[in-house]
């Protein structure tokens, strides 16, 4: 692990990418601050994980944990913000509930849950947001309308905020993580859990540059 990076936050830990980034943080000697709707990870237990209960969905649950970390003293590496959802994948046509249940977890929470903890997150850190190379105005197609929106609004604000947060020197990185056998993507993905994770995880301890959109199955930058 590198020196830099002793703890993570990563947000929806409790299943699929977030999960098995959980562990392989652990497993290189991090701290690991996990985000779940349950307040638990599964039945997994480590002596450097600490769970936090929030609903990234809601602004007062958000602001309730990030009250929390903070008077609890914890300092941030780096926070991965990995929650998010996929209402509409098979759709065509965007309806009001799945906009307004997609962009309040995708965009609108996960906004203003890392407003939230930038107090809480070490100069010199990076911040991860968990995207989609479906969100680049290159790859639109009709359908995910909701999905596909809610991420091209995370890839503007992760450039809007490296430049704030240049003067941290906090690196802002959002990336795709492939096509990827979980819940959302399905068991027929092309990308397996663990590839995605260890690309997930090569973005975080090699990419230097900030602002830049990272494409796990390029295993680099690419331009949006």
């Amino acid at each position: 692990m590198n020196n830099s990076i002793k703890k993570v936050l990563v947000t929806g830990a409790s299943n699929g990418i977030g999960l098995d980034l959980t562990k392989k943080l652990l497993a290189e000697g991090a701290e690991v601050i996990a985000i779940t709707r349950s307040g638990k990870v599964a039945d997994y237990i480590h002596p450097k994980l600490t769970v936090f209960q929030a609903d990234i969905s809601n602004a007062e649950s958000i602001n309730k944990v990030a009250q929390q970390i903070e008077a609890a003293g914890i300092r941030i590496d780096v926070l991965v913000n990995n929650a998010g959802v996929g209402l509409d994948l098979g759709d065509e046509l965007p309806t009001a509930d799945l906009m307004n249940a997609t962009f309040a977890t995708n965009t609108t929470g996960t906004v203003l849950f890392t407003e939230a903890l930038l107090n809480s997150l070490n100069n010199g850190g990076q911040i991860v947001f968990l995207s989609t190379a479906m969100a680049l105005l290159r790859n639109a197609a009709p359908n995910a309308p909701a999905y596909r929106m809610s991420k091209a609004a995370i890839n503007m604000y992760a450039v809007m905020l490296s430049q704030r947060l240049a003067e941290r020197k906090i690196r802002v990185t959002p990336l795709h993580p492939g096509w990827v056998q979980t819940r959302m993507g399905g068991d027929t993905a092309p990308v397996t859990i663990e590839k995605s994770v260890n690309g997930i995880f090569k973005a975080i301890t090699e990419n230097k540059q900030t602002g830049k959109f990272w494409n796990i199955e390029l295993d680099g930058l690419e331009e949006y």
